[in-house]
């Protein structure tokens, strides 16, 4: 992608406008020209897609990835082909593909990308720091996007691992709630460290073997996501996963459970391998015996 770095304005595209699309509002709409699209905008006169496309220099996809497909369909007859796509949706579809899999098979000609870490949307809001790292296959696109959001309070780093980091965001919901569980359990402060522990061990094997490099879990998409998911009072994931280890009823959603179900549906990966992901599978399955499993899984009464 061939770009020039002046520190000037571009022409921003905000796909969606929920917690994150209002959250990258407020990180670029100083400096640059942000328009904002959505379904409910759009039903109310206030913006086309069609049209807003044709101007975009960038488009940040802050879309559930359910919508990511049905939306590419729509502007890929207008997208320019230097336009950059970059997602943040940290989930699978009905498909059991990722967020920046429907962009390759979707957009064949534009430059894609994912910004990925620890960014959760209150604190963006409130002007509190976030971390992320670039995700791509094109090693110009981390100057872009760093002049893009350089003097705002998200902090980017470069990375080309744009496979694996995308598979870290998405399993990692899966790790925060099992931590959530043990929390719930009052398994105790050492039972976390062991768990994130041996999560990372797990996610290192899984992205390898879906063709991403093995320490890229490690990293802000994978081990500062997983840290910020699994202790943050405003993670629903921990949240979730506490109230199942505390016994009490709850309503099974959210990207983690979700996760969980296309993973046994569409087997992108051998999910039996793994200890600690199959625990979790039984779990959700079973939320009522959830000490029983922990006990189970090791070899003692919790």
């Amino acid at each position: 992608m061939s770009i020039t770095l002046n520190n000037q304005s571009r022409n921003i595209l905000l796909l969606g406008y929920g917690e994150m699309g209002h959250a990258f509002e407020v990180l670029l709409a100083d400096r640059h020209q942000v328009s904002i699209w959505s379904r409910r905008r759009e039903q109310q006169g206030h913006c086309n897609l069609e049209e807003e496309v044709t101007a975009a220099e960038m488009i940040i996809f802050c879309l559930p990835v359910m919508a990511h497909a049905s939306v590419i369909a729509r502007l890929v007859k207008s997208i320019r082909k230097d336009t950059l796509c970059i997602t943040i949706a940290k989930g699978l579809d009905e498909t059991g593909s990722t967020a920046v899999q429907i962009l390759q098979r979707g957009l064949i000609e534009q430059p894609v990308a994912g910004i990925y870490g620890p960014m959760i949307a209150e604190e963006l809001i409130a002007h509190r720091p976030g971390f992320a790292q670039l995700a791509s296959t094109d090693e110009s696109l981390y100057a872009y996007l760093a002049d893009c959001f350089h003097n705002s309070h998200l902090y980017l780093e470069p990375g080309n691992d744009l496979a694996g980091s995308s598979w870290c965001v998405i399993l990692k919901n899966v790790y925060a709630l099992l931590l959530g569980m043990a929390d719930g359990l009052q398994l105790g402060d050492n039972m976390r460290g062991y768990l994130m522990v041996k999560s990372l061990e797990e996610l290192s094997a899984i992205v390898e073997s879906l063709g991403g490099n093995s320490h890229t879990p490690f990293q802000l998409p994978g081990l500062g996501d997983l840290i910020t998911t699994a202790t943050s009072i405003n993670s629903h994931h921990h949240s979730l996963g506490l109230a199942i280890g505390e016994g009490k009823e709850v309503e099974l959603s959210g990207e983690g459970i979700h996760t969980l179900r296309m993973v046994v549906q569409h087997q992108p990966f051998d999910y039996a391998r793994y200890p600690l992901f199959s625990l979790c599978v039984v779990i959700v399955d079973d939320t009522e015996n959830c000490g029983e499993y922990f006990s189970a899984y090791l070899g003692t009464t919790v």
